[in-house]
């Protein structure tokens, strides 16, 4: 029986400037689970990020680090709250899928995302789910960091968008466990639309 996910983490970047960033996409996705509830965001010092609660009882965070820091409020609220790593899901940018996609997968490597590699070291785990939101590649190494650092075309921003309402339709079956059937939806989803990306 799969472990229920207790804590969803939306990665980003605090602040106003980074607010429409393409890094920021996990923000984004939490924003969405918390409007479509009906329930806002508090800062909460002690858990380093800003909190809201689901009526099903499971965490939303934002971590309210910086992305390379974002480890802090994860492992925060695992410990207080007694969470495993296979009880959390974190939703993040991905440069290796093209804008519009979105896969979900279980555990494995960090793909060069530091918000994903300070978790799996404050975690002491790479164990916990990710919800991969595209936000596509510049094309050279050199431009990665203006890239994730700068707003999303409205092309873009509207693909990933699009991509949040997609992963939301799936929540209900997320949250039951059912992660197979995730998983094959949502890449059945990116094949019919002729948008596929690297998997790892």
């Amino acid at each position: 029986m799969p472990a229920e996910i207790k804590l969803i983490v939306g990665l980003g970047n605090p602040g106003p400037g980074y607010a429409h960033t393409r890094h920021n996409a996990g923000y984004w996705f939490v924003d969405q689970l918390a409007h479509a509830a009906g329930v806002s965001f508090k800062r909460e010092a002690g858990f380093h990020g800003e909190l809201a609660r689901l009526g099903g009882g499971q965490w939303l965070l934002k971590p309210a680090t910086f992305m390379n820091s974002s480890g802090d409020a994860v492992a925060a609220m695992a410990r207080f709250y007694r969470i495993e790593p296979r009880q959390i899901l974190v939703a993040h940018d991905d440069l290796d899928l093209p804008p519009g996609n979105v896969r979900f997968k279980t555990g494995g490597g960090d793909g060069g995302h530091n918000g994903l590699k300070d978790i799996t070291v404050k975690l002491g785990s790479a164990d916990y789910h990710r919800l991969r939101f595209g936000i596509g590649h510049p094309g050279d190494r050199e431009s990665v960091t203006p890239h994730v650092l700068n707003r999303a075309t409205a092309a873009d921003e509207k693909a990933i968008r699009a991509a949040i309402k997609q992963a939301m339709t799936e929540m209900p079956r997320l949250l039951a466990g059912e992660y197979a059937k995730v998983m094959n939806a949502l890449n059945r989803r990116a094949t019919l639309n002729g948008r596929t990306g690297k998997e790892e």
